[in-house]
């Protein structure tokens, strides 16, 4: 059961090419309607233990630091800001414009780990596109594989026995898993699950996710164990950090590809928002109902179907990552 209140609305690495699916309608300037069992907007939260995400329809640096503090979070010590820098030449990555406050203000390190392939599969020019995209601008970075890379255990899983991350991992106590929610052409959407799996886990780690643990290098692999790999391998961070991790989902720039595409499908719906949650099951389910209740995300909804993409977050809650029950809070006015 999804249990949603004070809904606004405005309008959440896939590493090969994917086939195109059918286009949806042009974009709509009129906001979607909210799915149903919407709540009235001045019903106050319930409280039934539900996760709370917190959603906001604006999407600006003032927003996303609102959202932020929604959640009230009290980080300590050295703090980690997870993004995705983007493939060049044009990919939908978030913009050093729309983070910088949020990430001064928690006094962050940004993180990021190698791809597999493209520019940003070695140090030296991954290091160079995170300089060409202006992040070296705002905050200090470093890639968390750069050195090396560690073994996580993945307790409860079914796929995977261990996760495969980057070496400076370690070095930091908490972390803002901060995500471009989208599609994706392998695990049908991108968003909390897979920045927290996929997006940490160092560049054989990748590998590691995509073929179900059965090998280092490459893309191959059962599907359905790869979507339930990333969810294992997401537990696997998050019971590391014992609670030190919270979650946000820039809906914006909603294409069918994802940030790792140098030249992904242009978006044909409309933006929708940010969302923050300390749960990343909740957030993703979210993210996706409210594509699901938009009148024009059919082409985004498309290419999550044909992946099986929510058995990720189907998965998730199995083993114990989170909840696909939430109550979603607006902040805004």
């Amino acid at each position: 059961m999804v249990l949603i209140s004070l809904l606004v609305f405005s309008g959440c690495a896939q590493d090969v090419p994917a086939p195109a699916e059918e286009s949806a309608p042009p974009p709509s300037s009129a906001p979607a309607p909210p799915p149903a069992g919407t709540e009235a907007e001045d019903a106050p939260p319930p409280d039934d233990g539900a996760p709370v995400v917190f959603f906001t329809s604006d999407i600006s640096p003032k927003a996303l630091v609102a959202v932020y503090e929604a959640l009230g979070a009290e980080p300590q010590g050295r703090v980690a800001v997870k993004i995705s820098t983007g493939e060049p030449p044009n990919s939908n990555y978030l913009r050093p414009e729309l983070i910088k406050d949020l990430v001064q203000m928690v006094d962050g390190t940004i993180v990021e780990s190698n791809t597999v392939a493209g520019m940003r599969a070695s140090n030296d020019r991954h290091m160079q596109v995170v300089k060409d995209h202006g992040f070296l601008d705002i905050a200090p970075f470093e890639l968390l594989d750069a050195d090396g890379q560690v073994s996580l255990s993945v307790n409860g899983g079914e796929i995977l026995t261990e996760n495969i991350v980057g070496a400076a991992f370690v070095n930091y106590d908490y972390y803002v898993i901060l995500s471009h929610f989208k599609g994706h052409g392998m695990a049908g959407y991108g968003g909390a699950i897979k920045n927290a799996s996929i997006g940490i886990a160092s560049s054989q780690g990748k590998s590691w996710i995509h073929s179900g643990g059965q090998r280092t290098s490459g893309y191959s692999g059962d599907q359905n164990e790869f979507l339930m790999a990333m969810a294992e391998a997401a537990k696997s961070v998050a019971d590391y950090l014992e609670g030190k991790v919270l979650y946000i989902n820039v809906m914006n720039r909603l294409s069918v590809d994802c940030d790792c595409m140098g030249n992904p499908a242009e978006p044909d719906m409309h933006d929708i928002g940010i969302l923050a949650s300390f749960d990343p099951v909740a957030l993703d389910r979210a993210c996706i109902d409210l594509v699901e209740a938009a009148p024009d995300g059919a082409s985004l909804l498309a290419r999550i179907d044909s992946r099986n993409g929510t058995l990720t977050i189907d998965h998730a809650e199995k083993i114990g990552l989170g909840s696909k029950s939430y109550t979603l809070v607006s902040i805004d006015d």
